[in-house]
């Protein structure tokens, strides 16, 4: 009889501990499941450690090697093309007075040594005109056209001179140009150059006109 009762009571136990460890991991399941949609409807999202950047007022040292090399290969052009225009324009202005003084140099002196004696402004000062050139034609030099005109009805020479003066009225250059030989009603254009700075300005003014 005490077999029978201890056997029965064996297997009714059984399978109640077994109820209870099914309940106990069902139970977990559900709070594992909570919590996880939980989650999802909150919007929450795994956070993730944001890094520190670098303290850069301790920084020392030079911009690399490679901005320093363009740098100074920005002002050496600079420089370069600042130096190569300077050339250019003395270059040109050298030019434009070689070409003038060829054709003029001897007309000049004979003008200059004519109007040595000379008293006044000459005797033909209506016959003579005078235009400035611009610059960008001269190489940036100061320049005039003188027009000279023979008014008279026989072939003549005349001498000009011009005097560069500065804003105070003061003569700081003198030019002097001519024609020689001249037909009547024709005209010859020679050039005067002031060979001054072109700082301060200077103003040409027509002093003296003779014909010989």
């Amino acid at each position: 009889m005490s077999t029978g009762i201890s056997d029965g009571r064996e297997r009714s136990s059984r399978p109640r501990w077994f109820a209870v460890l099914l309940a106990m991991v069902a139970c977990g399941a559900v709070l594992v499941s909570c919590s996880t949609d939980n989650d999802k409807q909150s919007g929450a999202s795994p956070v993730s450690p944001r890094p520190t950047p670098p303290n850069t007022s301790n920084f020392t040292g030079t911009p690399p090697s490679a901005l320093s090399s363009a740098a100074s290969s920005i002002n050496g052009s600079a420089r370069a093309s600042a130096s190569a225009a300077a050339s250019s324009a003395s270059a040109a202005a050298s030019a434009f007075e070689a070409s003038v003084s060829a054709d003029t140099a001897r007309a000049s002196a004979a003008a200059e040594k004519e109007l040595k004696d000379v008293k006044g402004s000459g005797n033909a000062l209506s016959e003579v005109g005078m235009t400035g050139l611009p610059r960008a034609e001269t190489g940036g030099l100061l320049a005039v056209l003188v027009t000279i005109t023979n008014k008279t009805d026989h072939k003549a020479s005349y001498a000009v001179q011009i005097d560069f003066k500065n804003s105070d009225g003061k003569v700081v250059e003198t030019r002097f140009v001519g024609a020689q030989n001249l037909e009547p009603g024709k005209r010859a254009q020679p050039i005067a150059i002031s060979r001054q700075p072109t700082e301060p300005v200077l103003t040409p003014r027509l002093t003296k006109a003779q014909r010989y």
